[in-house]
């Protein structure tokens, strides 16, 4: 069966670029998927904006490709633009969504080291506002009213930060803190967060879920 009617849209982290997607790209691709990998500029604006900046270009290329259905997989911070447009203007042909390892409750390393220059000066402005408080942006957002799976990593190669996450975490979020009200599905990987995108069970679960509705683990 054929996919190429319909699009996936990559979005990718903070302080990163759509380079970090490829891997996810080229697997996807390679299930005859049509695959759009998006880049936007994560450490220079606030959330709203860019969530505008990226609703912008997935309109375009809708349009230029005569989309009827897309999909999304997105990576830590992607998953909450994705989350801010579909809160404030929602995209008309949204079809299922794959988050890998997002703070949709924010993460305890912003808590710790937000108020931090460097921090400021690596990560920018939208990642201040992913703090796990309740006026957080993720924790203001509400429940989802998508058909999303989310993936989280229960490895991590930072201890120094992992040190500062209770529990179980990817080395930048804790497990718990990536579920969502009204998601449909939910697995853990053995992944830490910068590599969720690159890991073999998580690309497979993640086609499964765009096909489906369901990962395979639980299928």
């Amino acid at each position: 069966m054929s996919y190429s009617s319909e699009n996936i849209f990559l979005l990718h982290g903070l302080a990163r670029t759509s380079s970090s997607m490829r891997s996810m790209e080229k697997f996807l691709s390679d299930h005859n998927f049509s695959v759009s990998n998006l880049d936007y500029p994560s450490r220079h604006f606030t959330i709203p904006k860019l969530a505008q900046k990226v609703r912008q270009q997935i309109i375009t290329i809708s349009e230029e490709k005569r989309l009827s259905t897309y999909h999304f997989v997105t990576h830590s911070m992607g998953g909450i633009i994705l989350r801010q447009i579909q809160a404030t203007n929602p995209l008309p042909d949204l079809g299922r969504v794959v988050m890998l390892g997002p703070p949709n409750q924010g993460s305890e390393i912003v808590d710790k080291l937000g108020k931090m220059k460097v921090f400021q000066l690596l990560n920018g402005p939208a990642s201040l506002q992913l703090s796990t408080h309740a006026s957080s942006i993720p924790n203001q957002l509400g429940p989802v009213s998508f058909e999303l799976g989310v993936i989280a990593g229960d490895r991590s190669i930072n201890p120094i930060l992992s040190s500062m996450i209770p529990g179980k975490d990817d080395g930048k979020v804790a497990i718990p803190r990536t579920r969502v009200e009204g998601m449909k599905d939910f697995l853990i990987v053995h992944s830490p967060h910068p590599f969720l995108m690159n890991h073999k069970p998580a690309q497979e679960n993640a086609l499964h879920f765009i096909k489906t509705g369901k990962f395979i683990e639980n299928d």
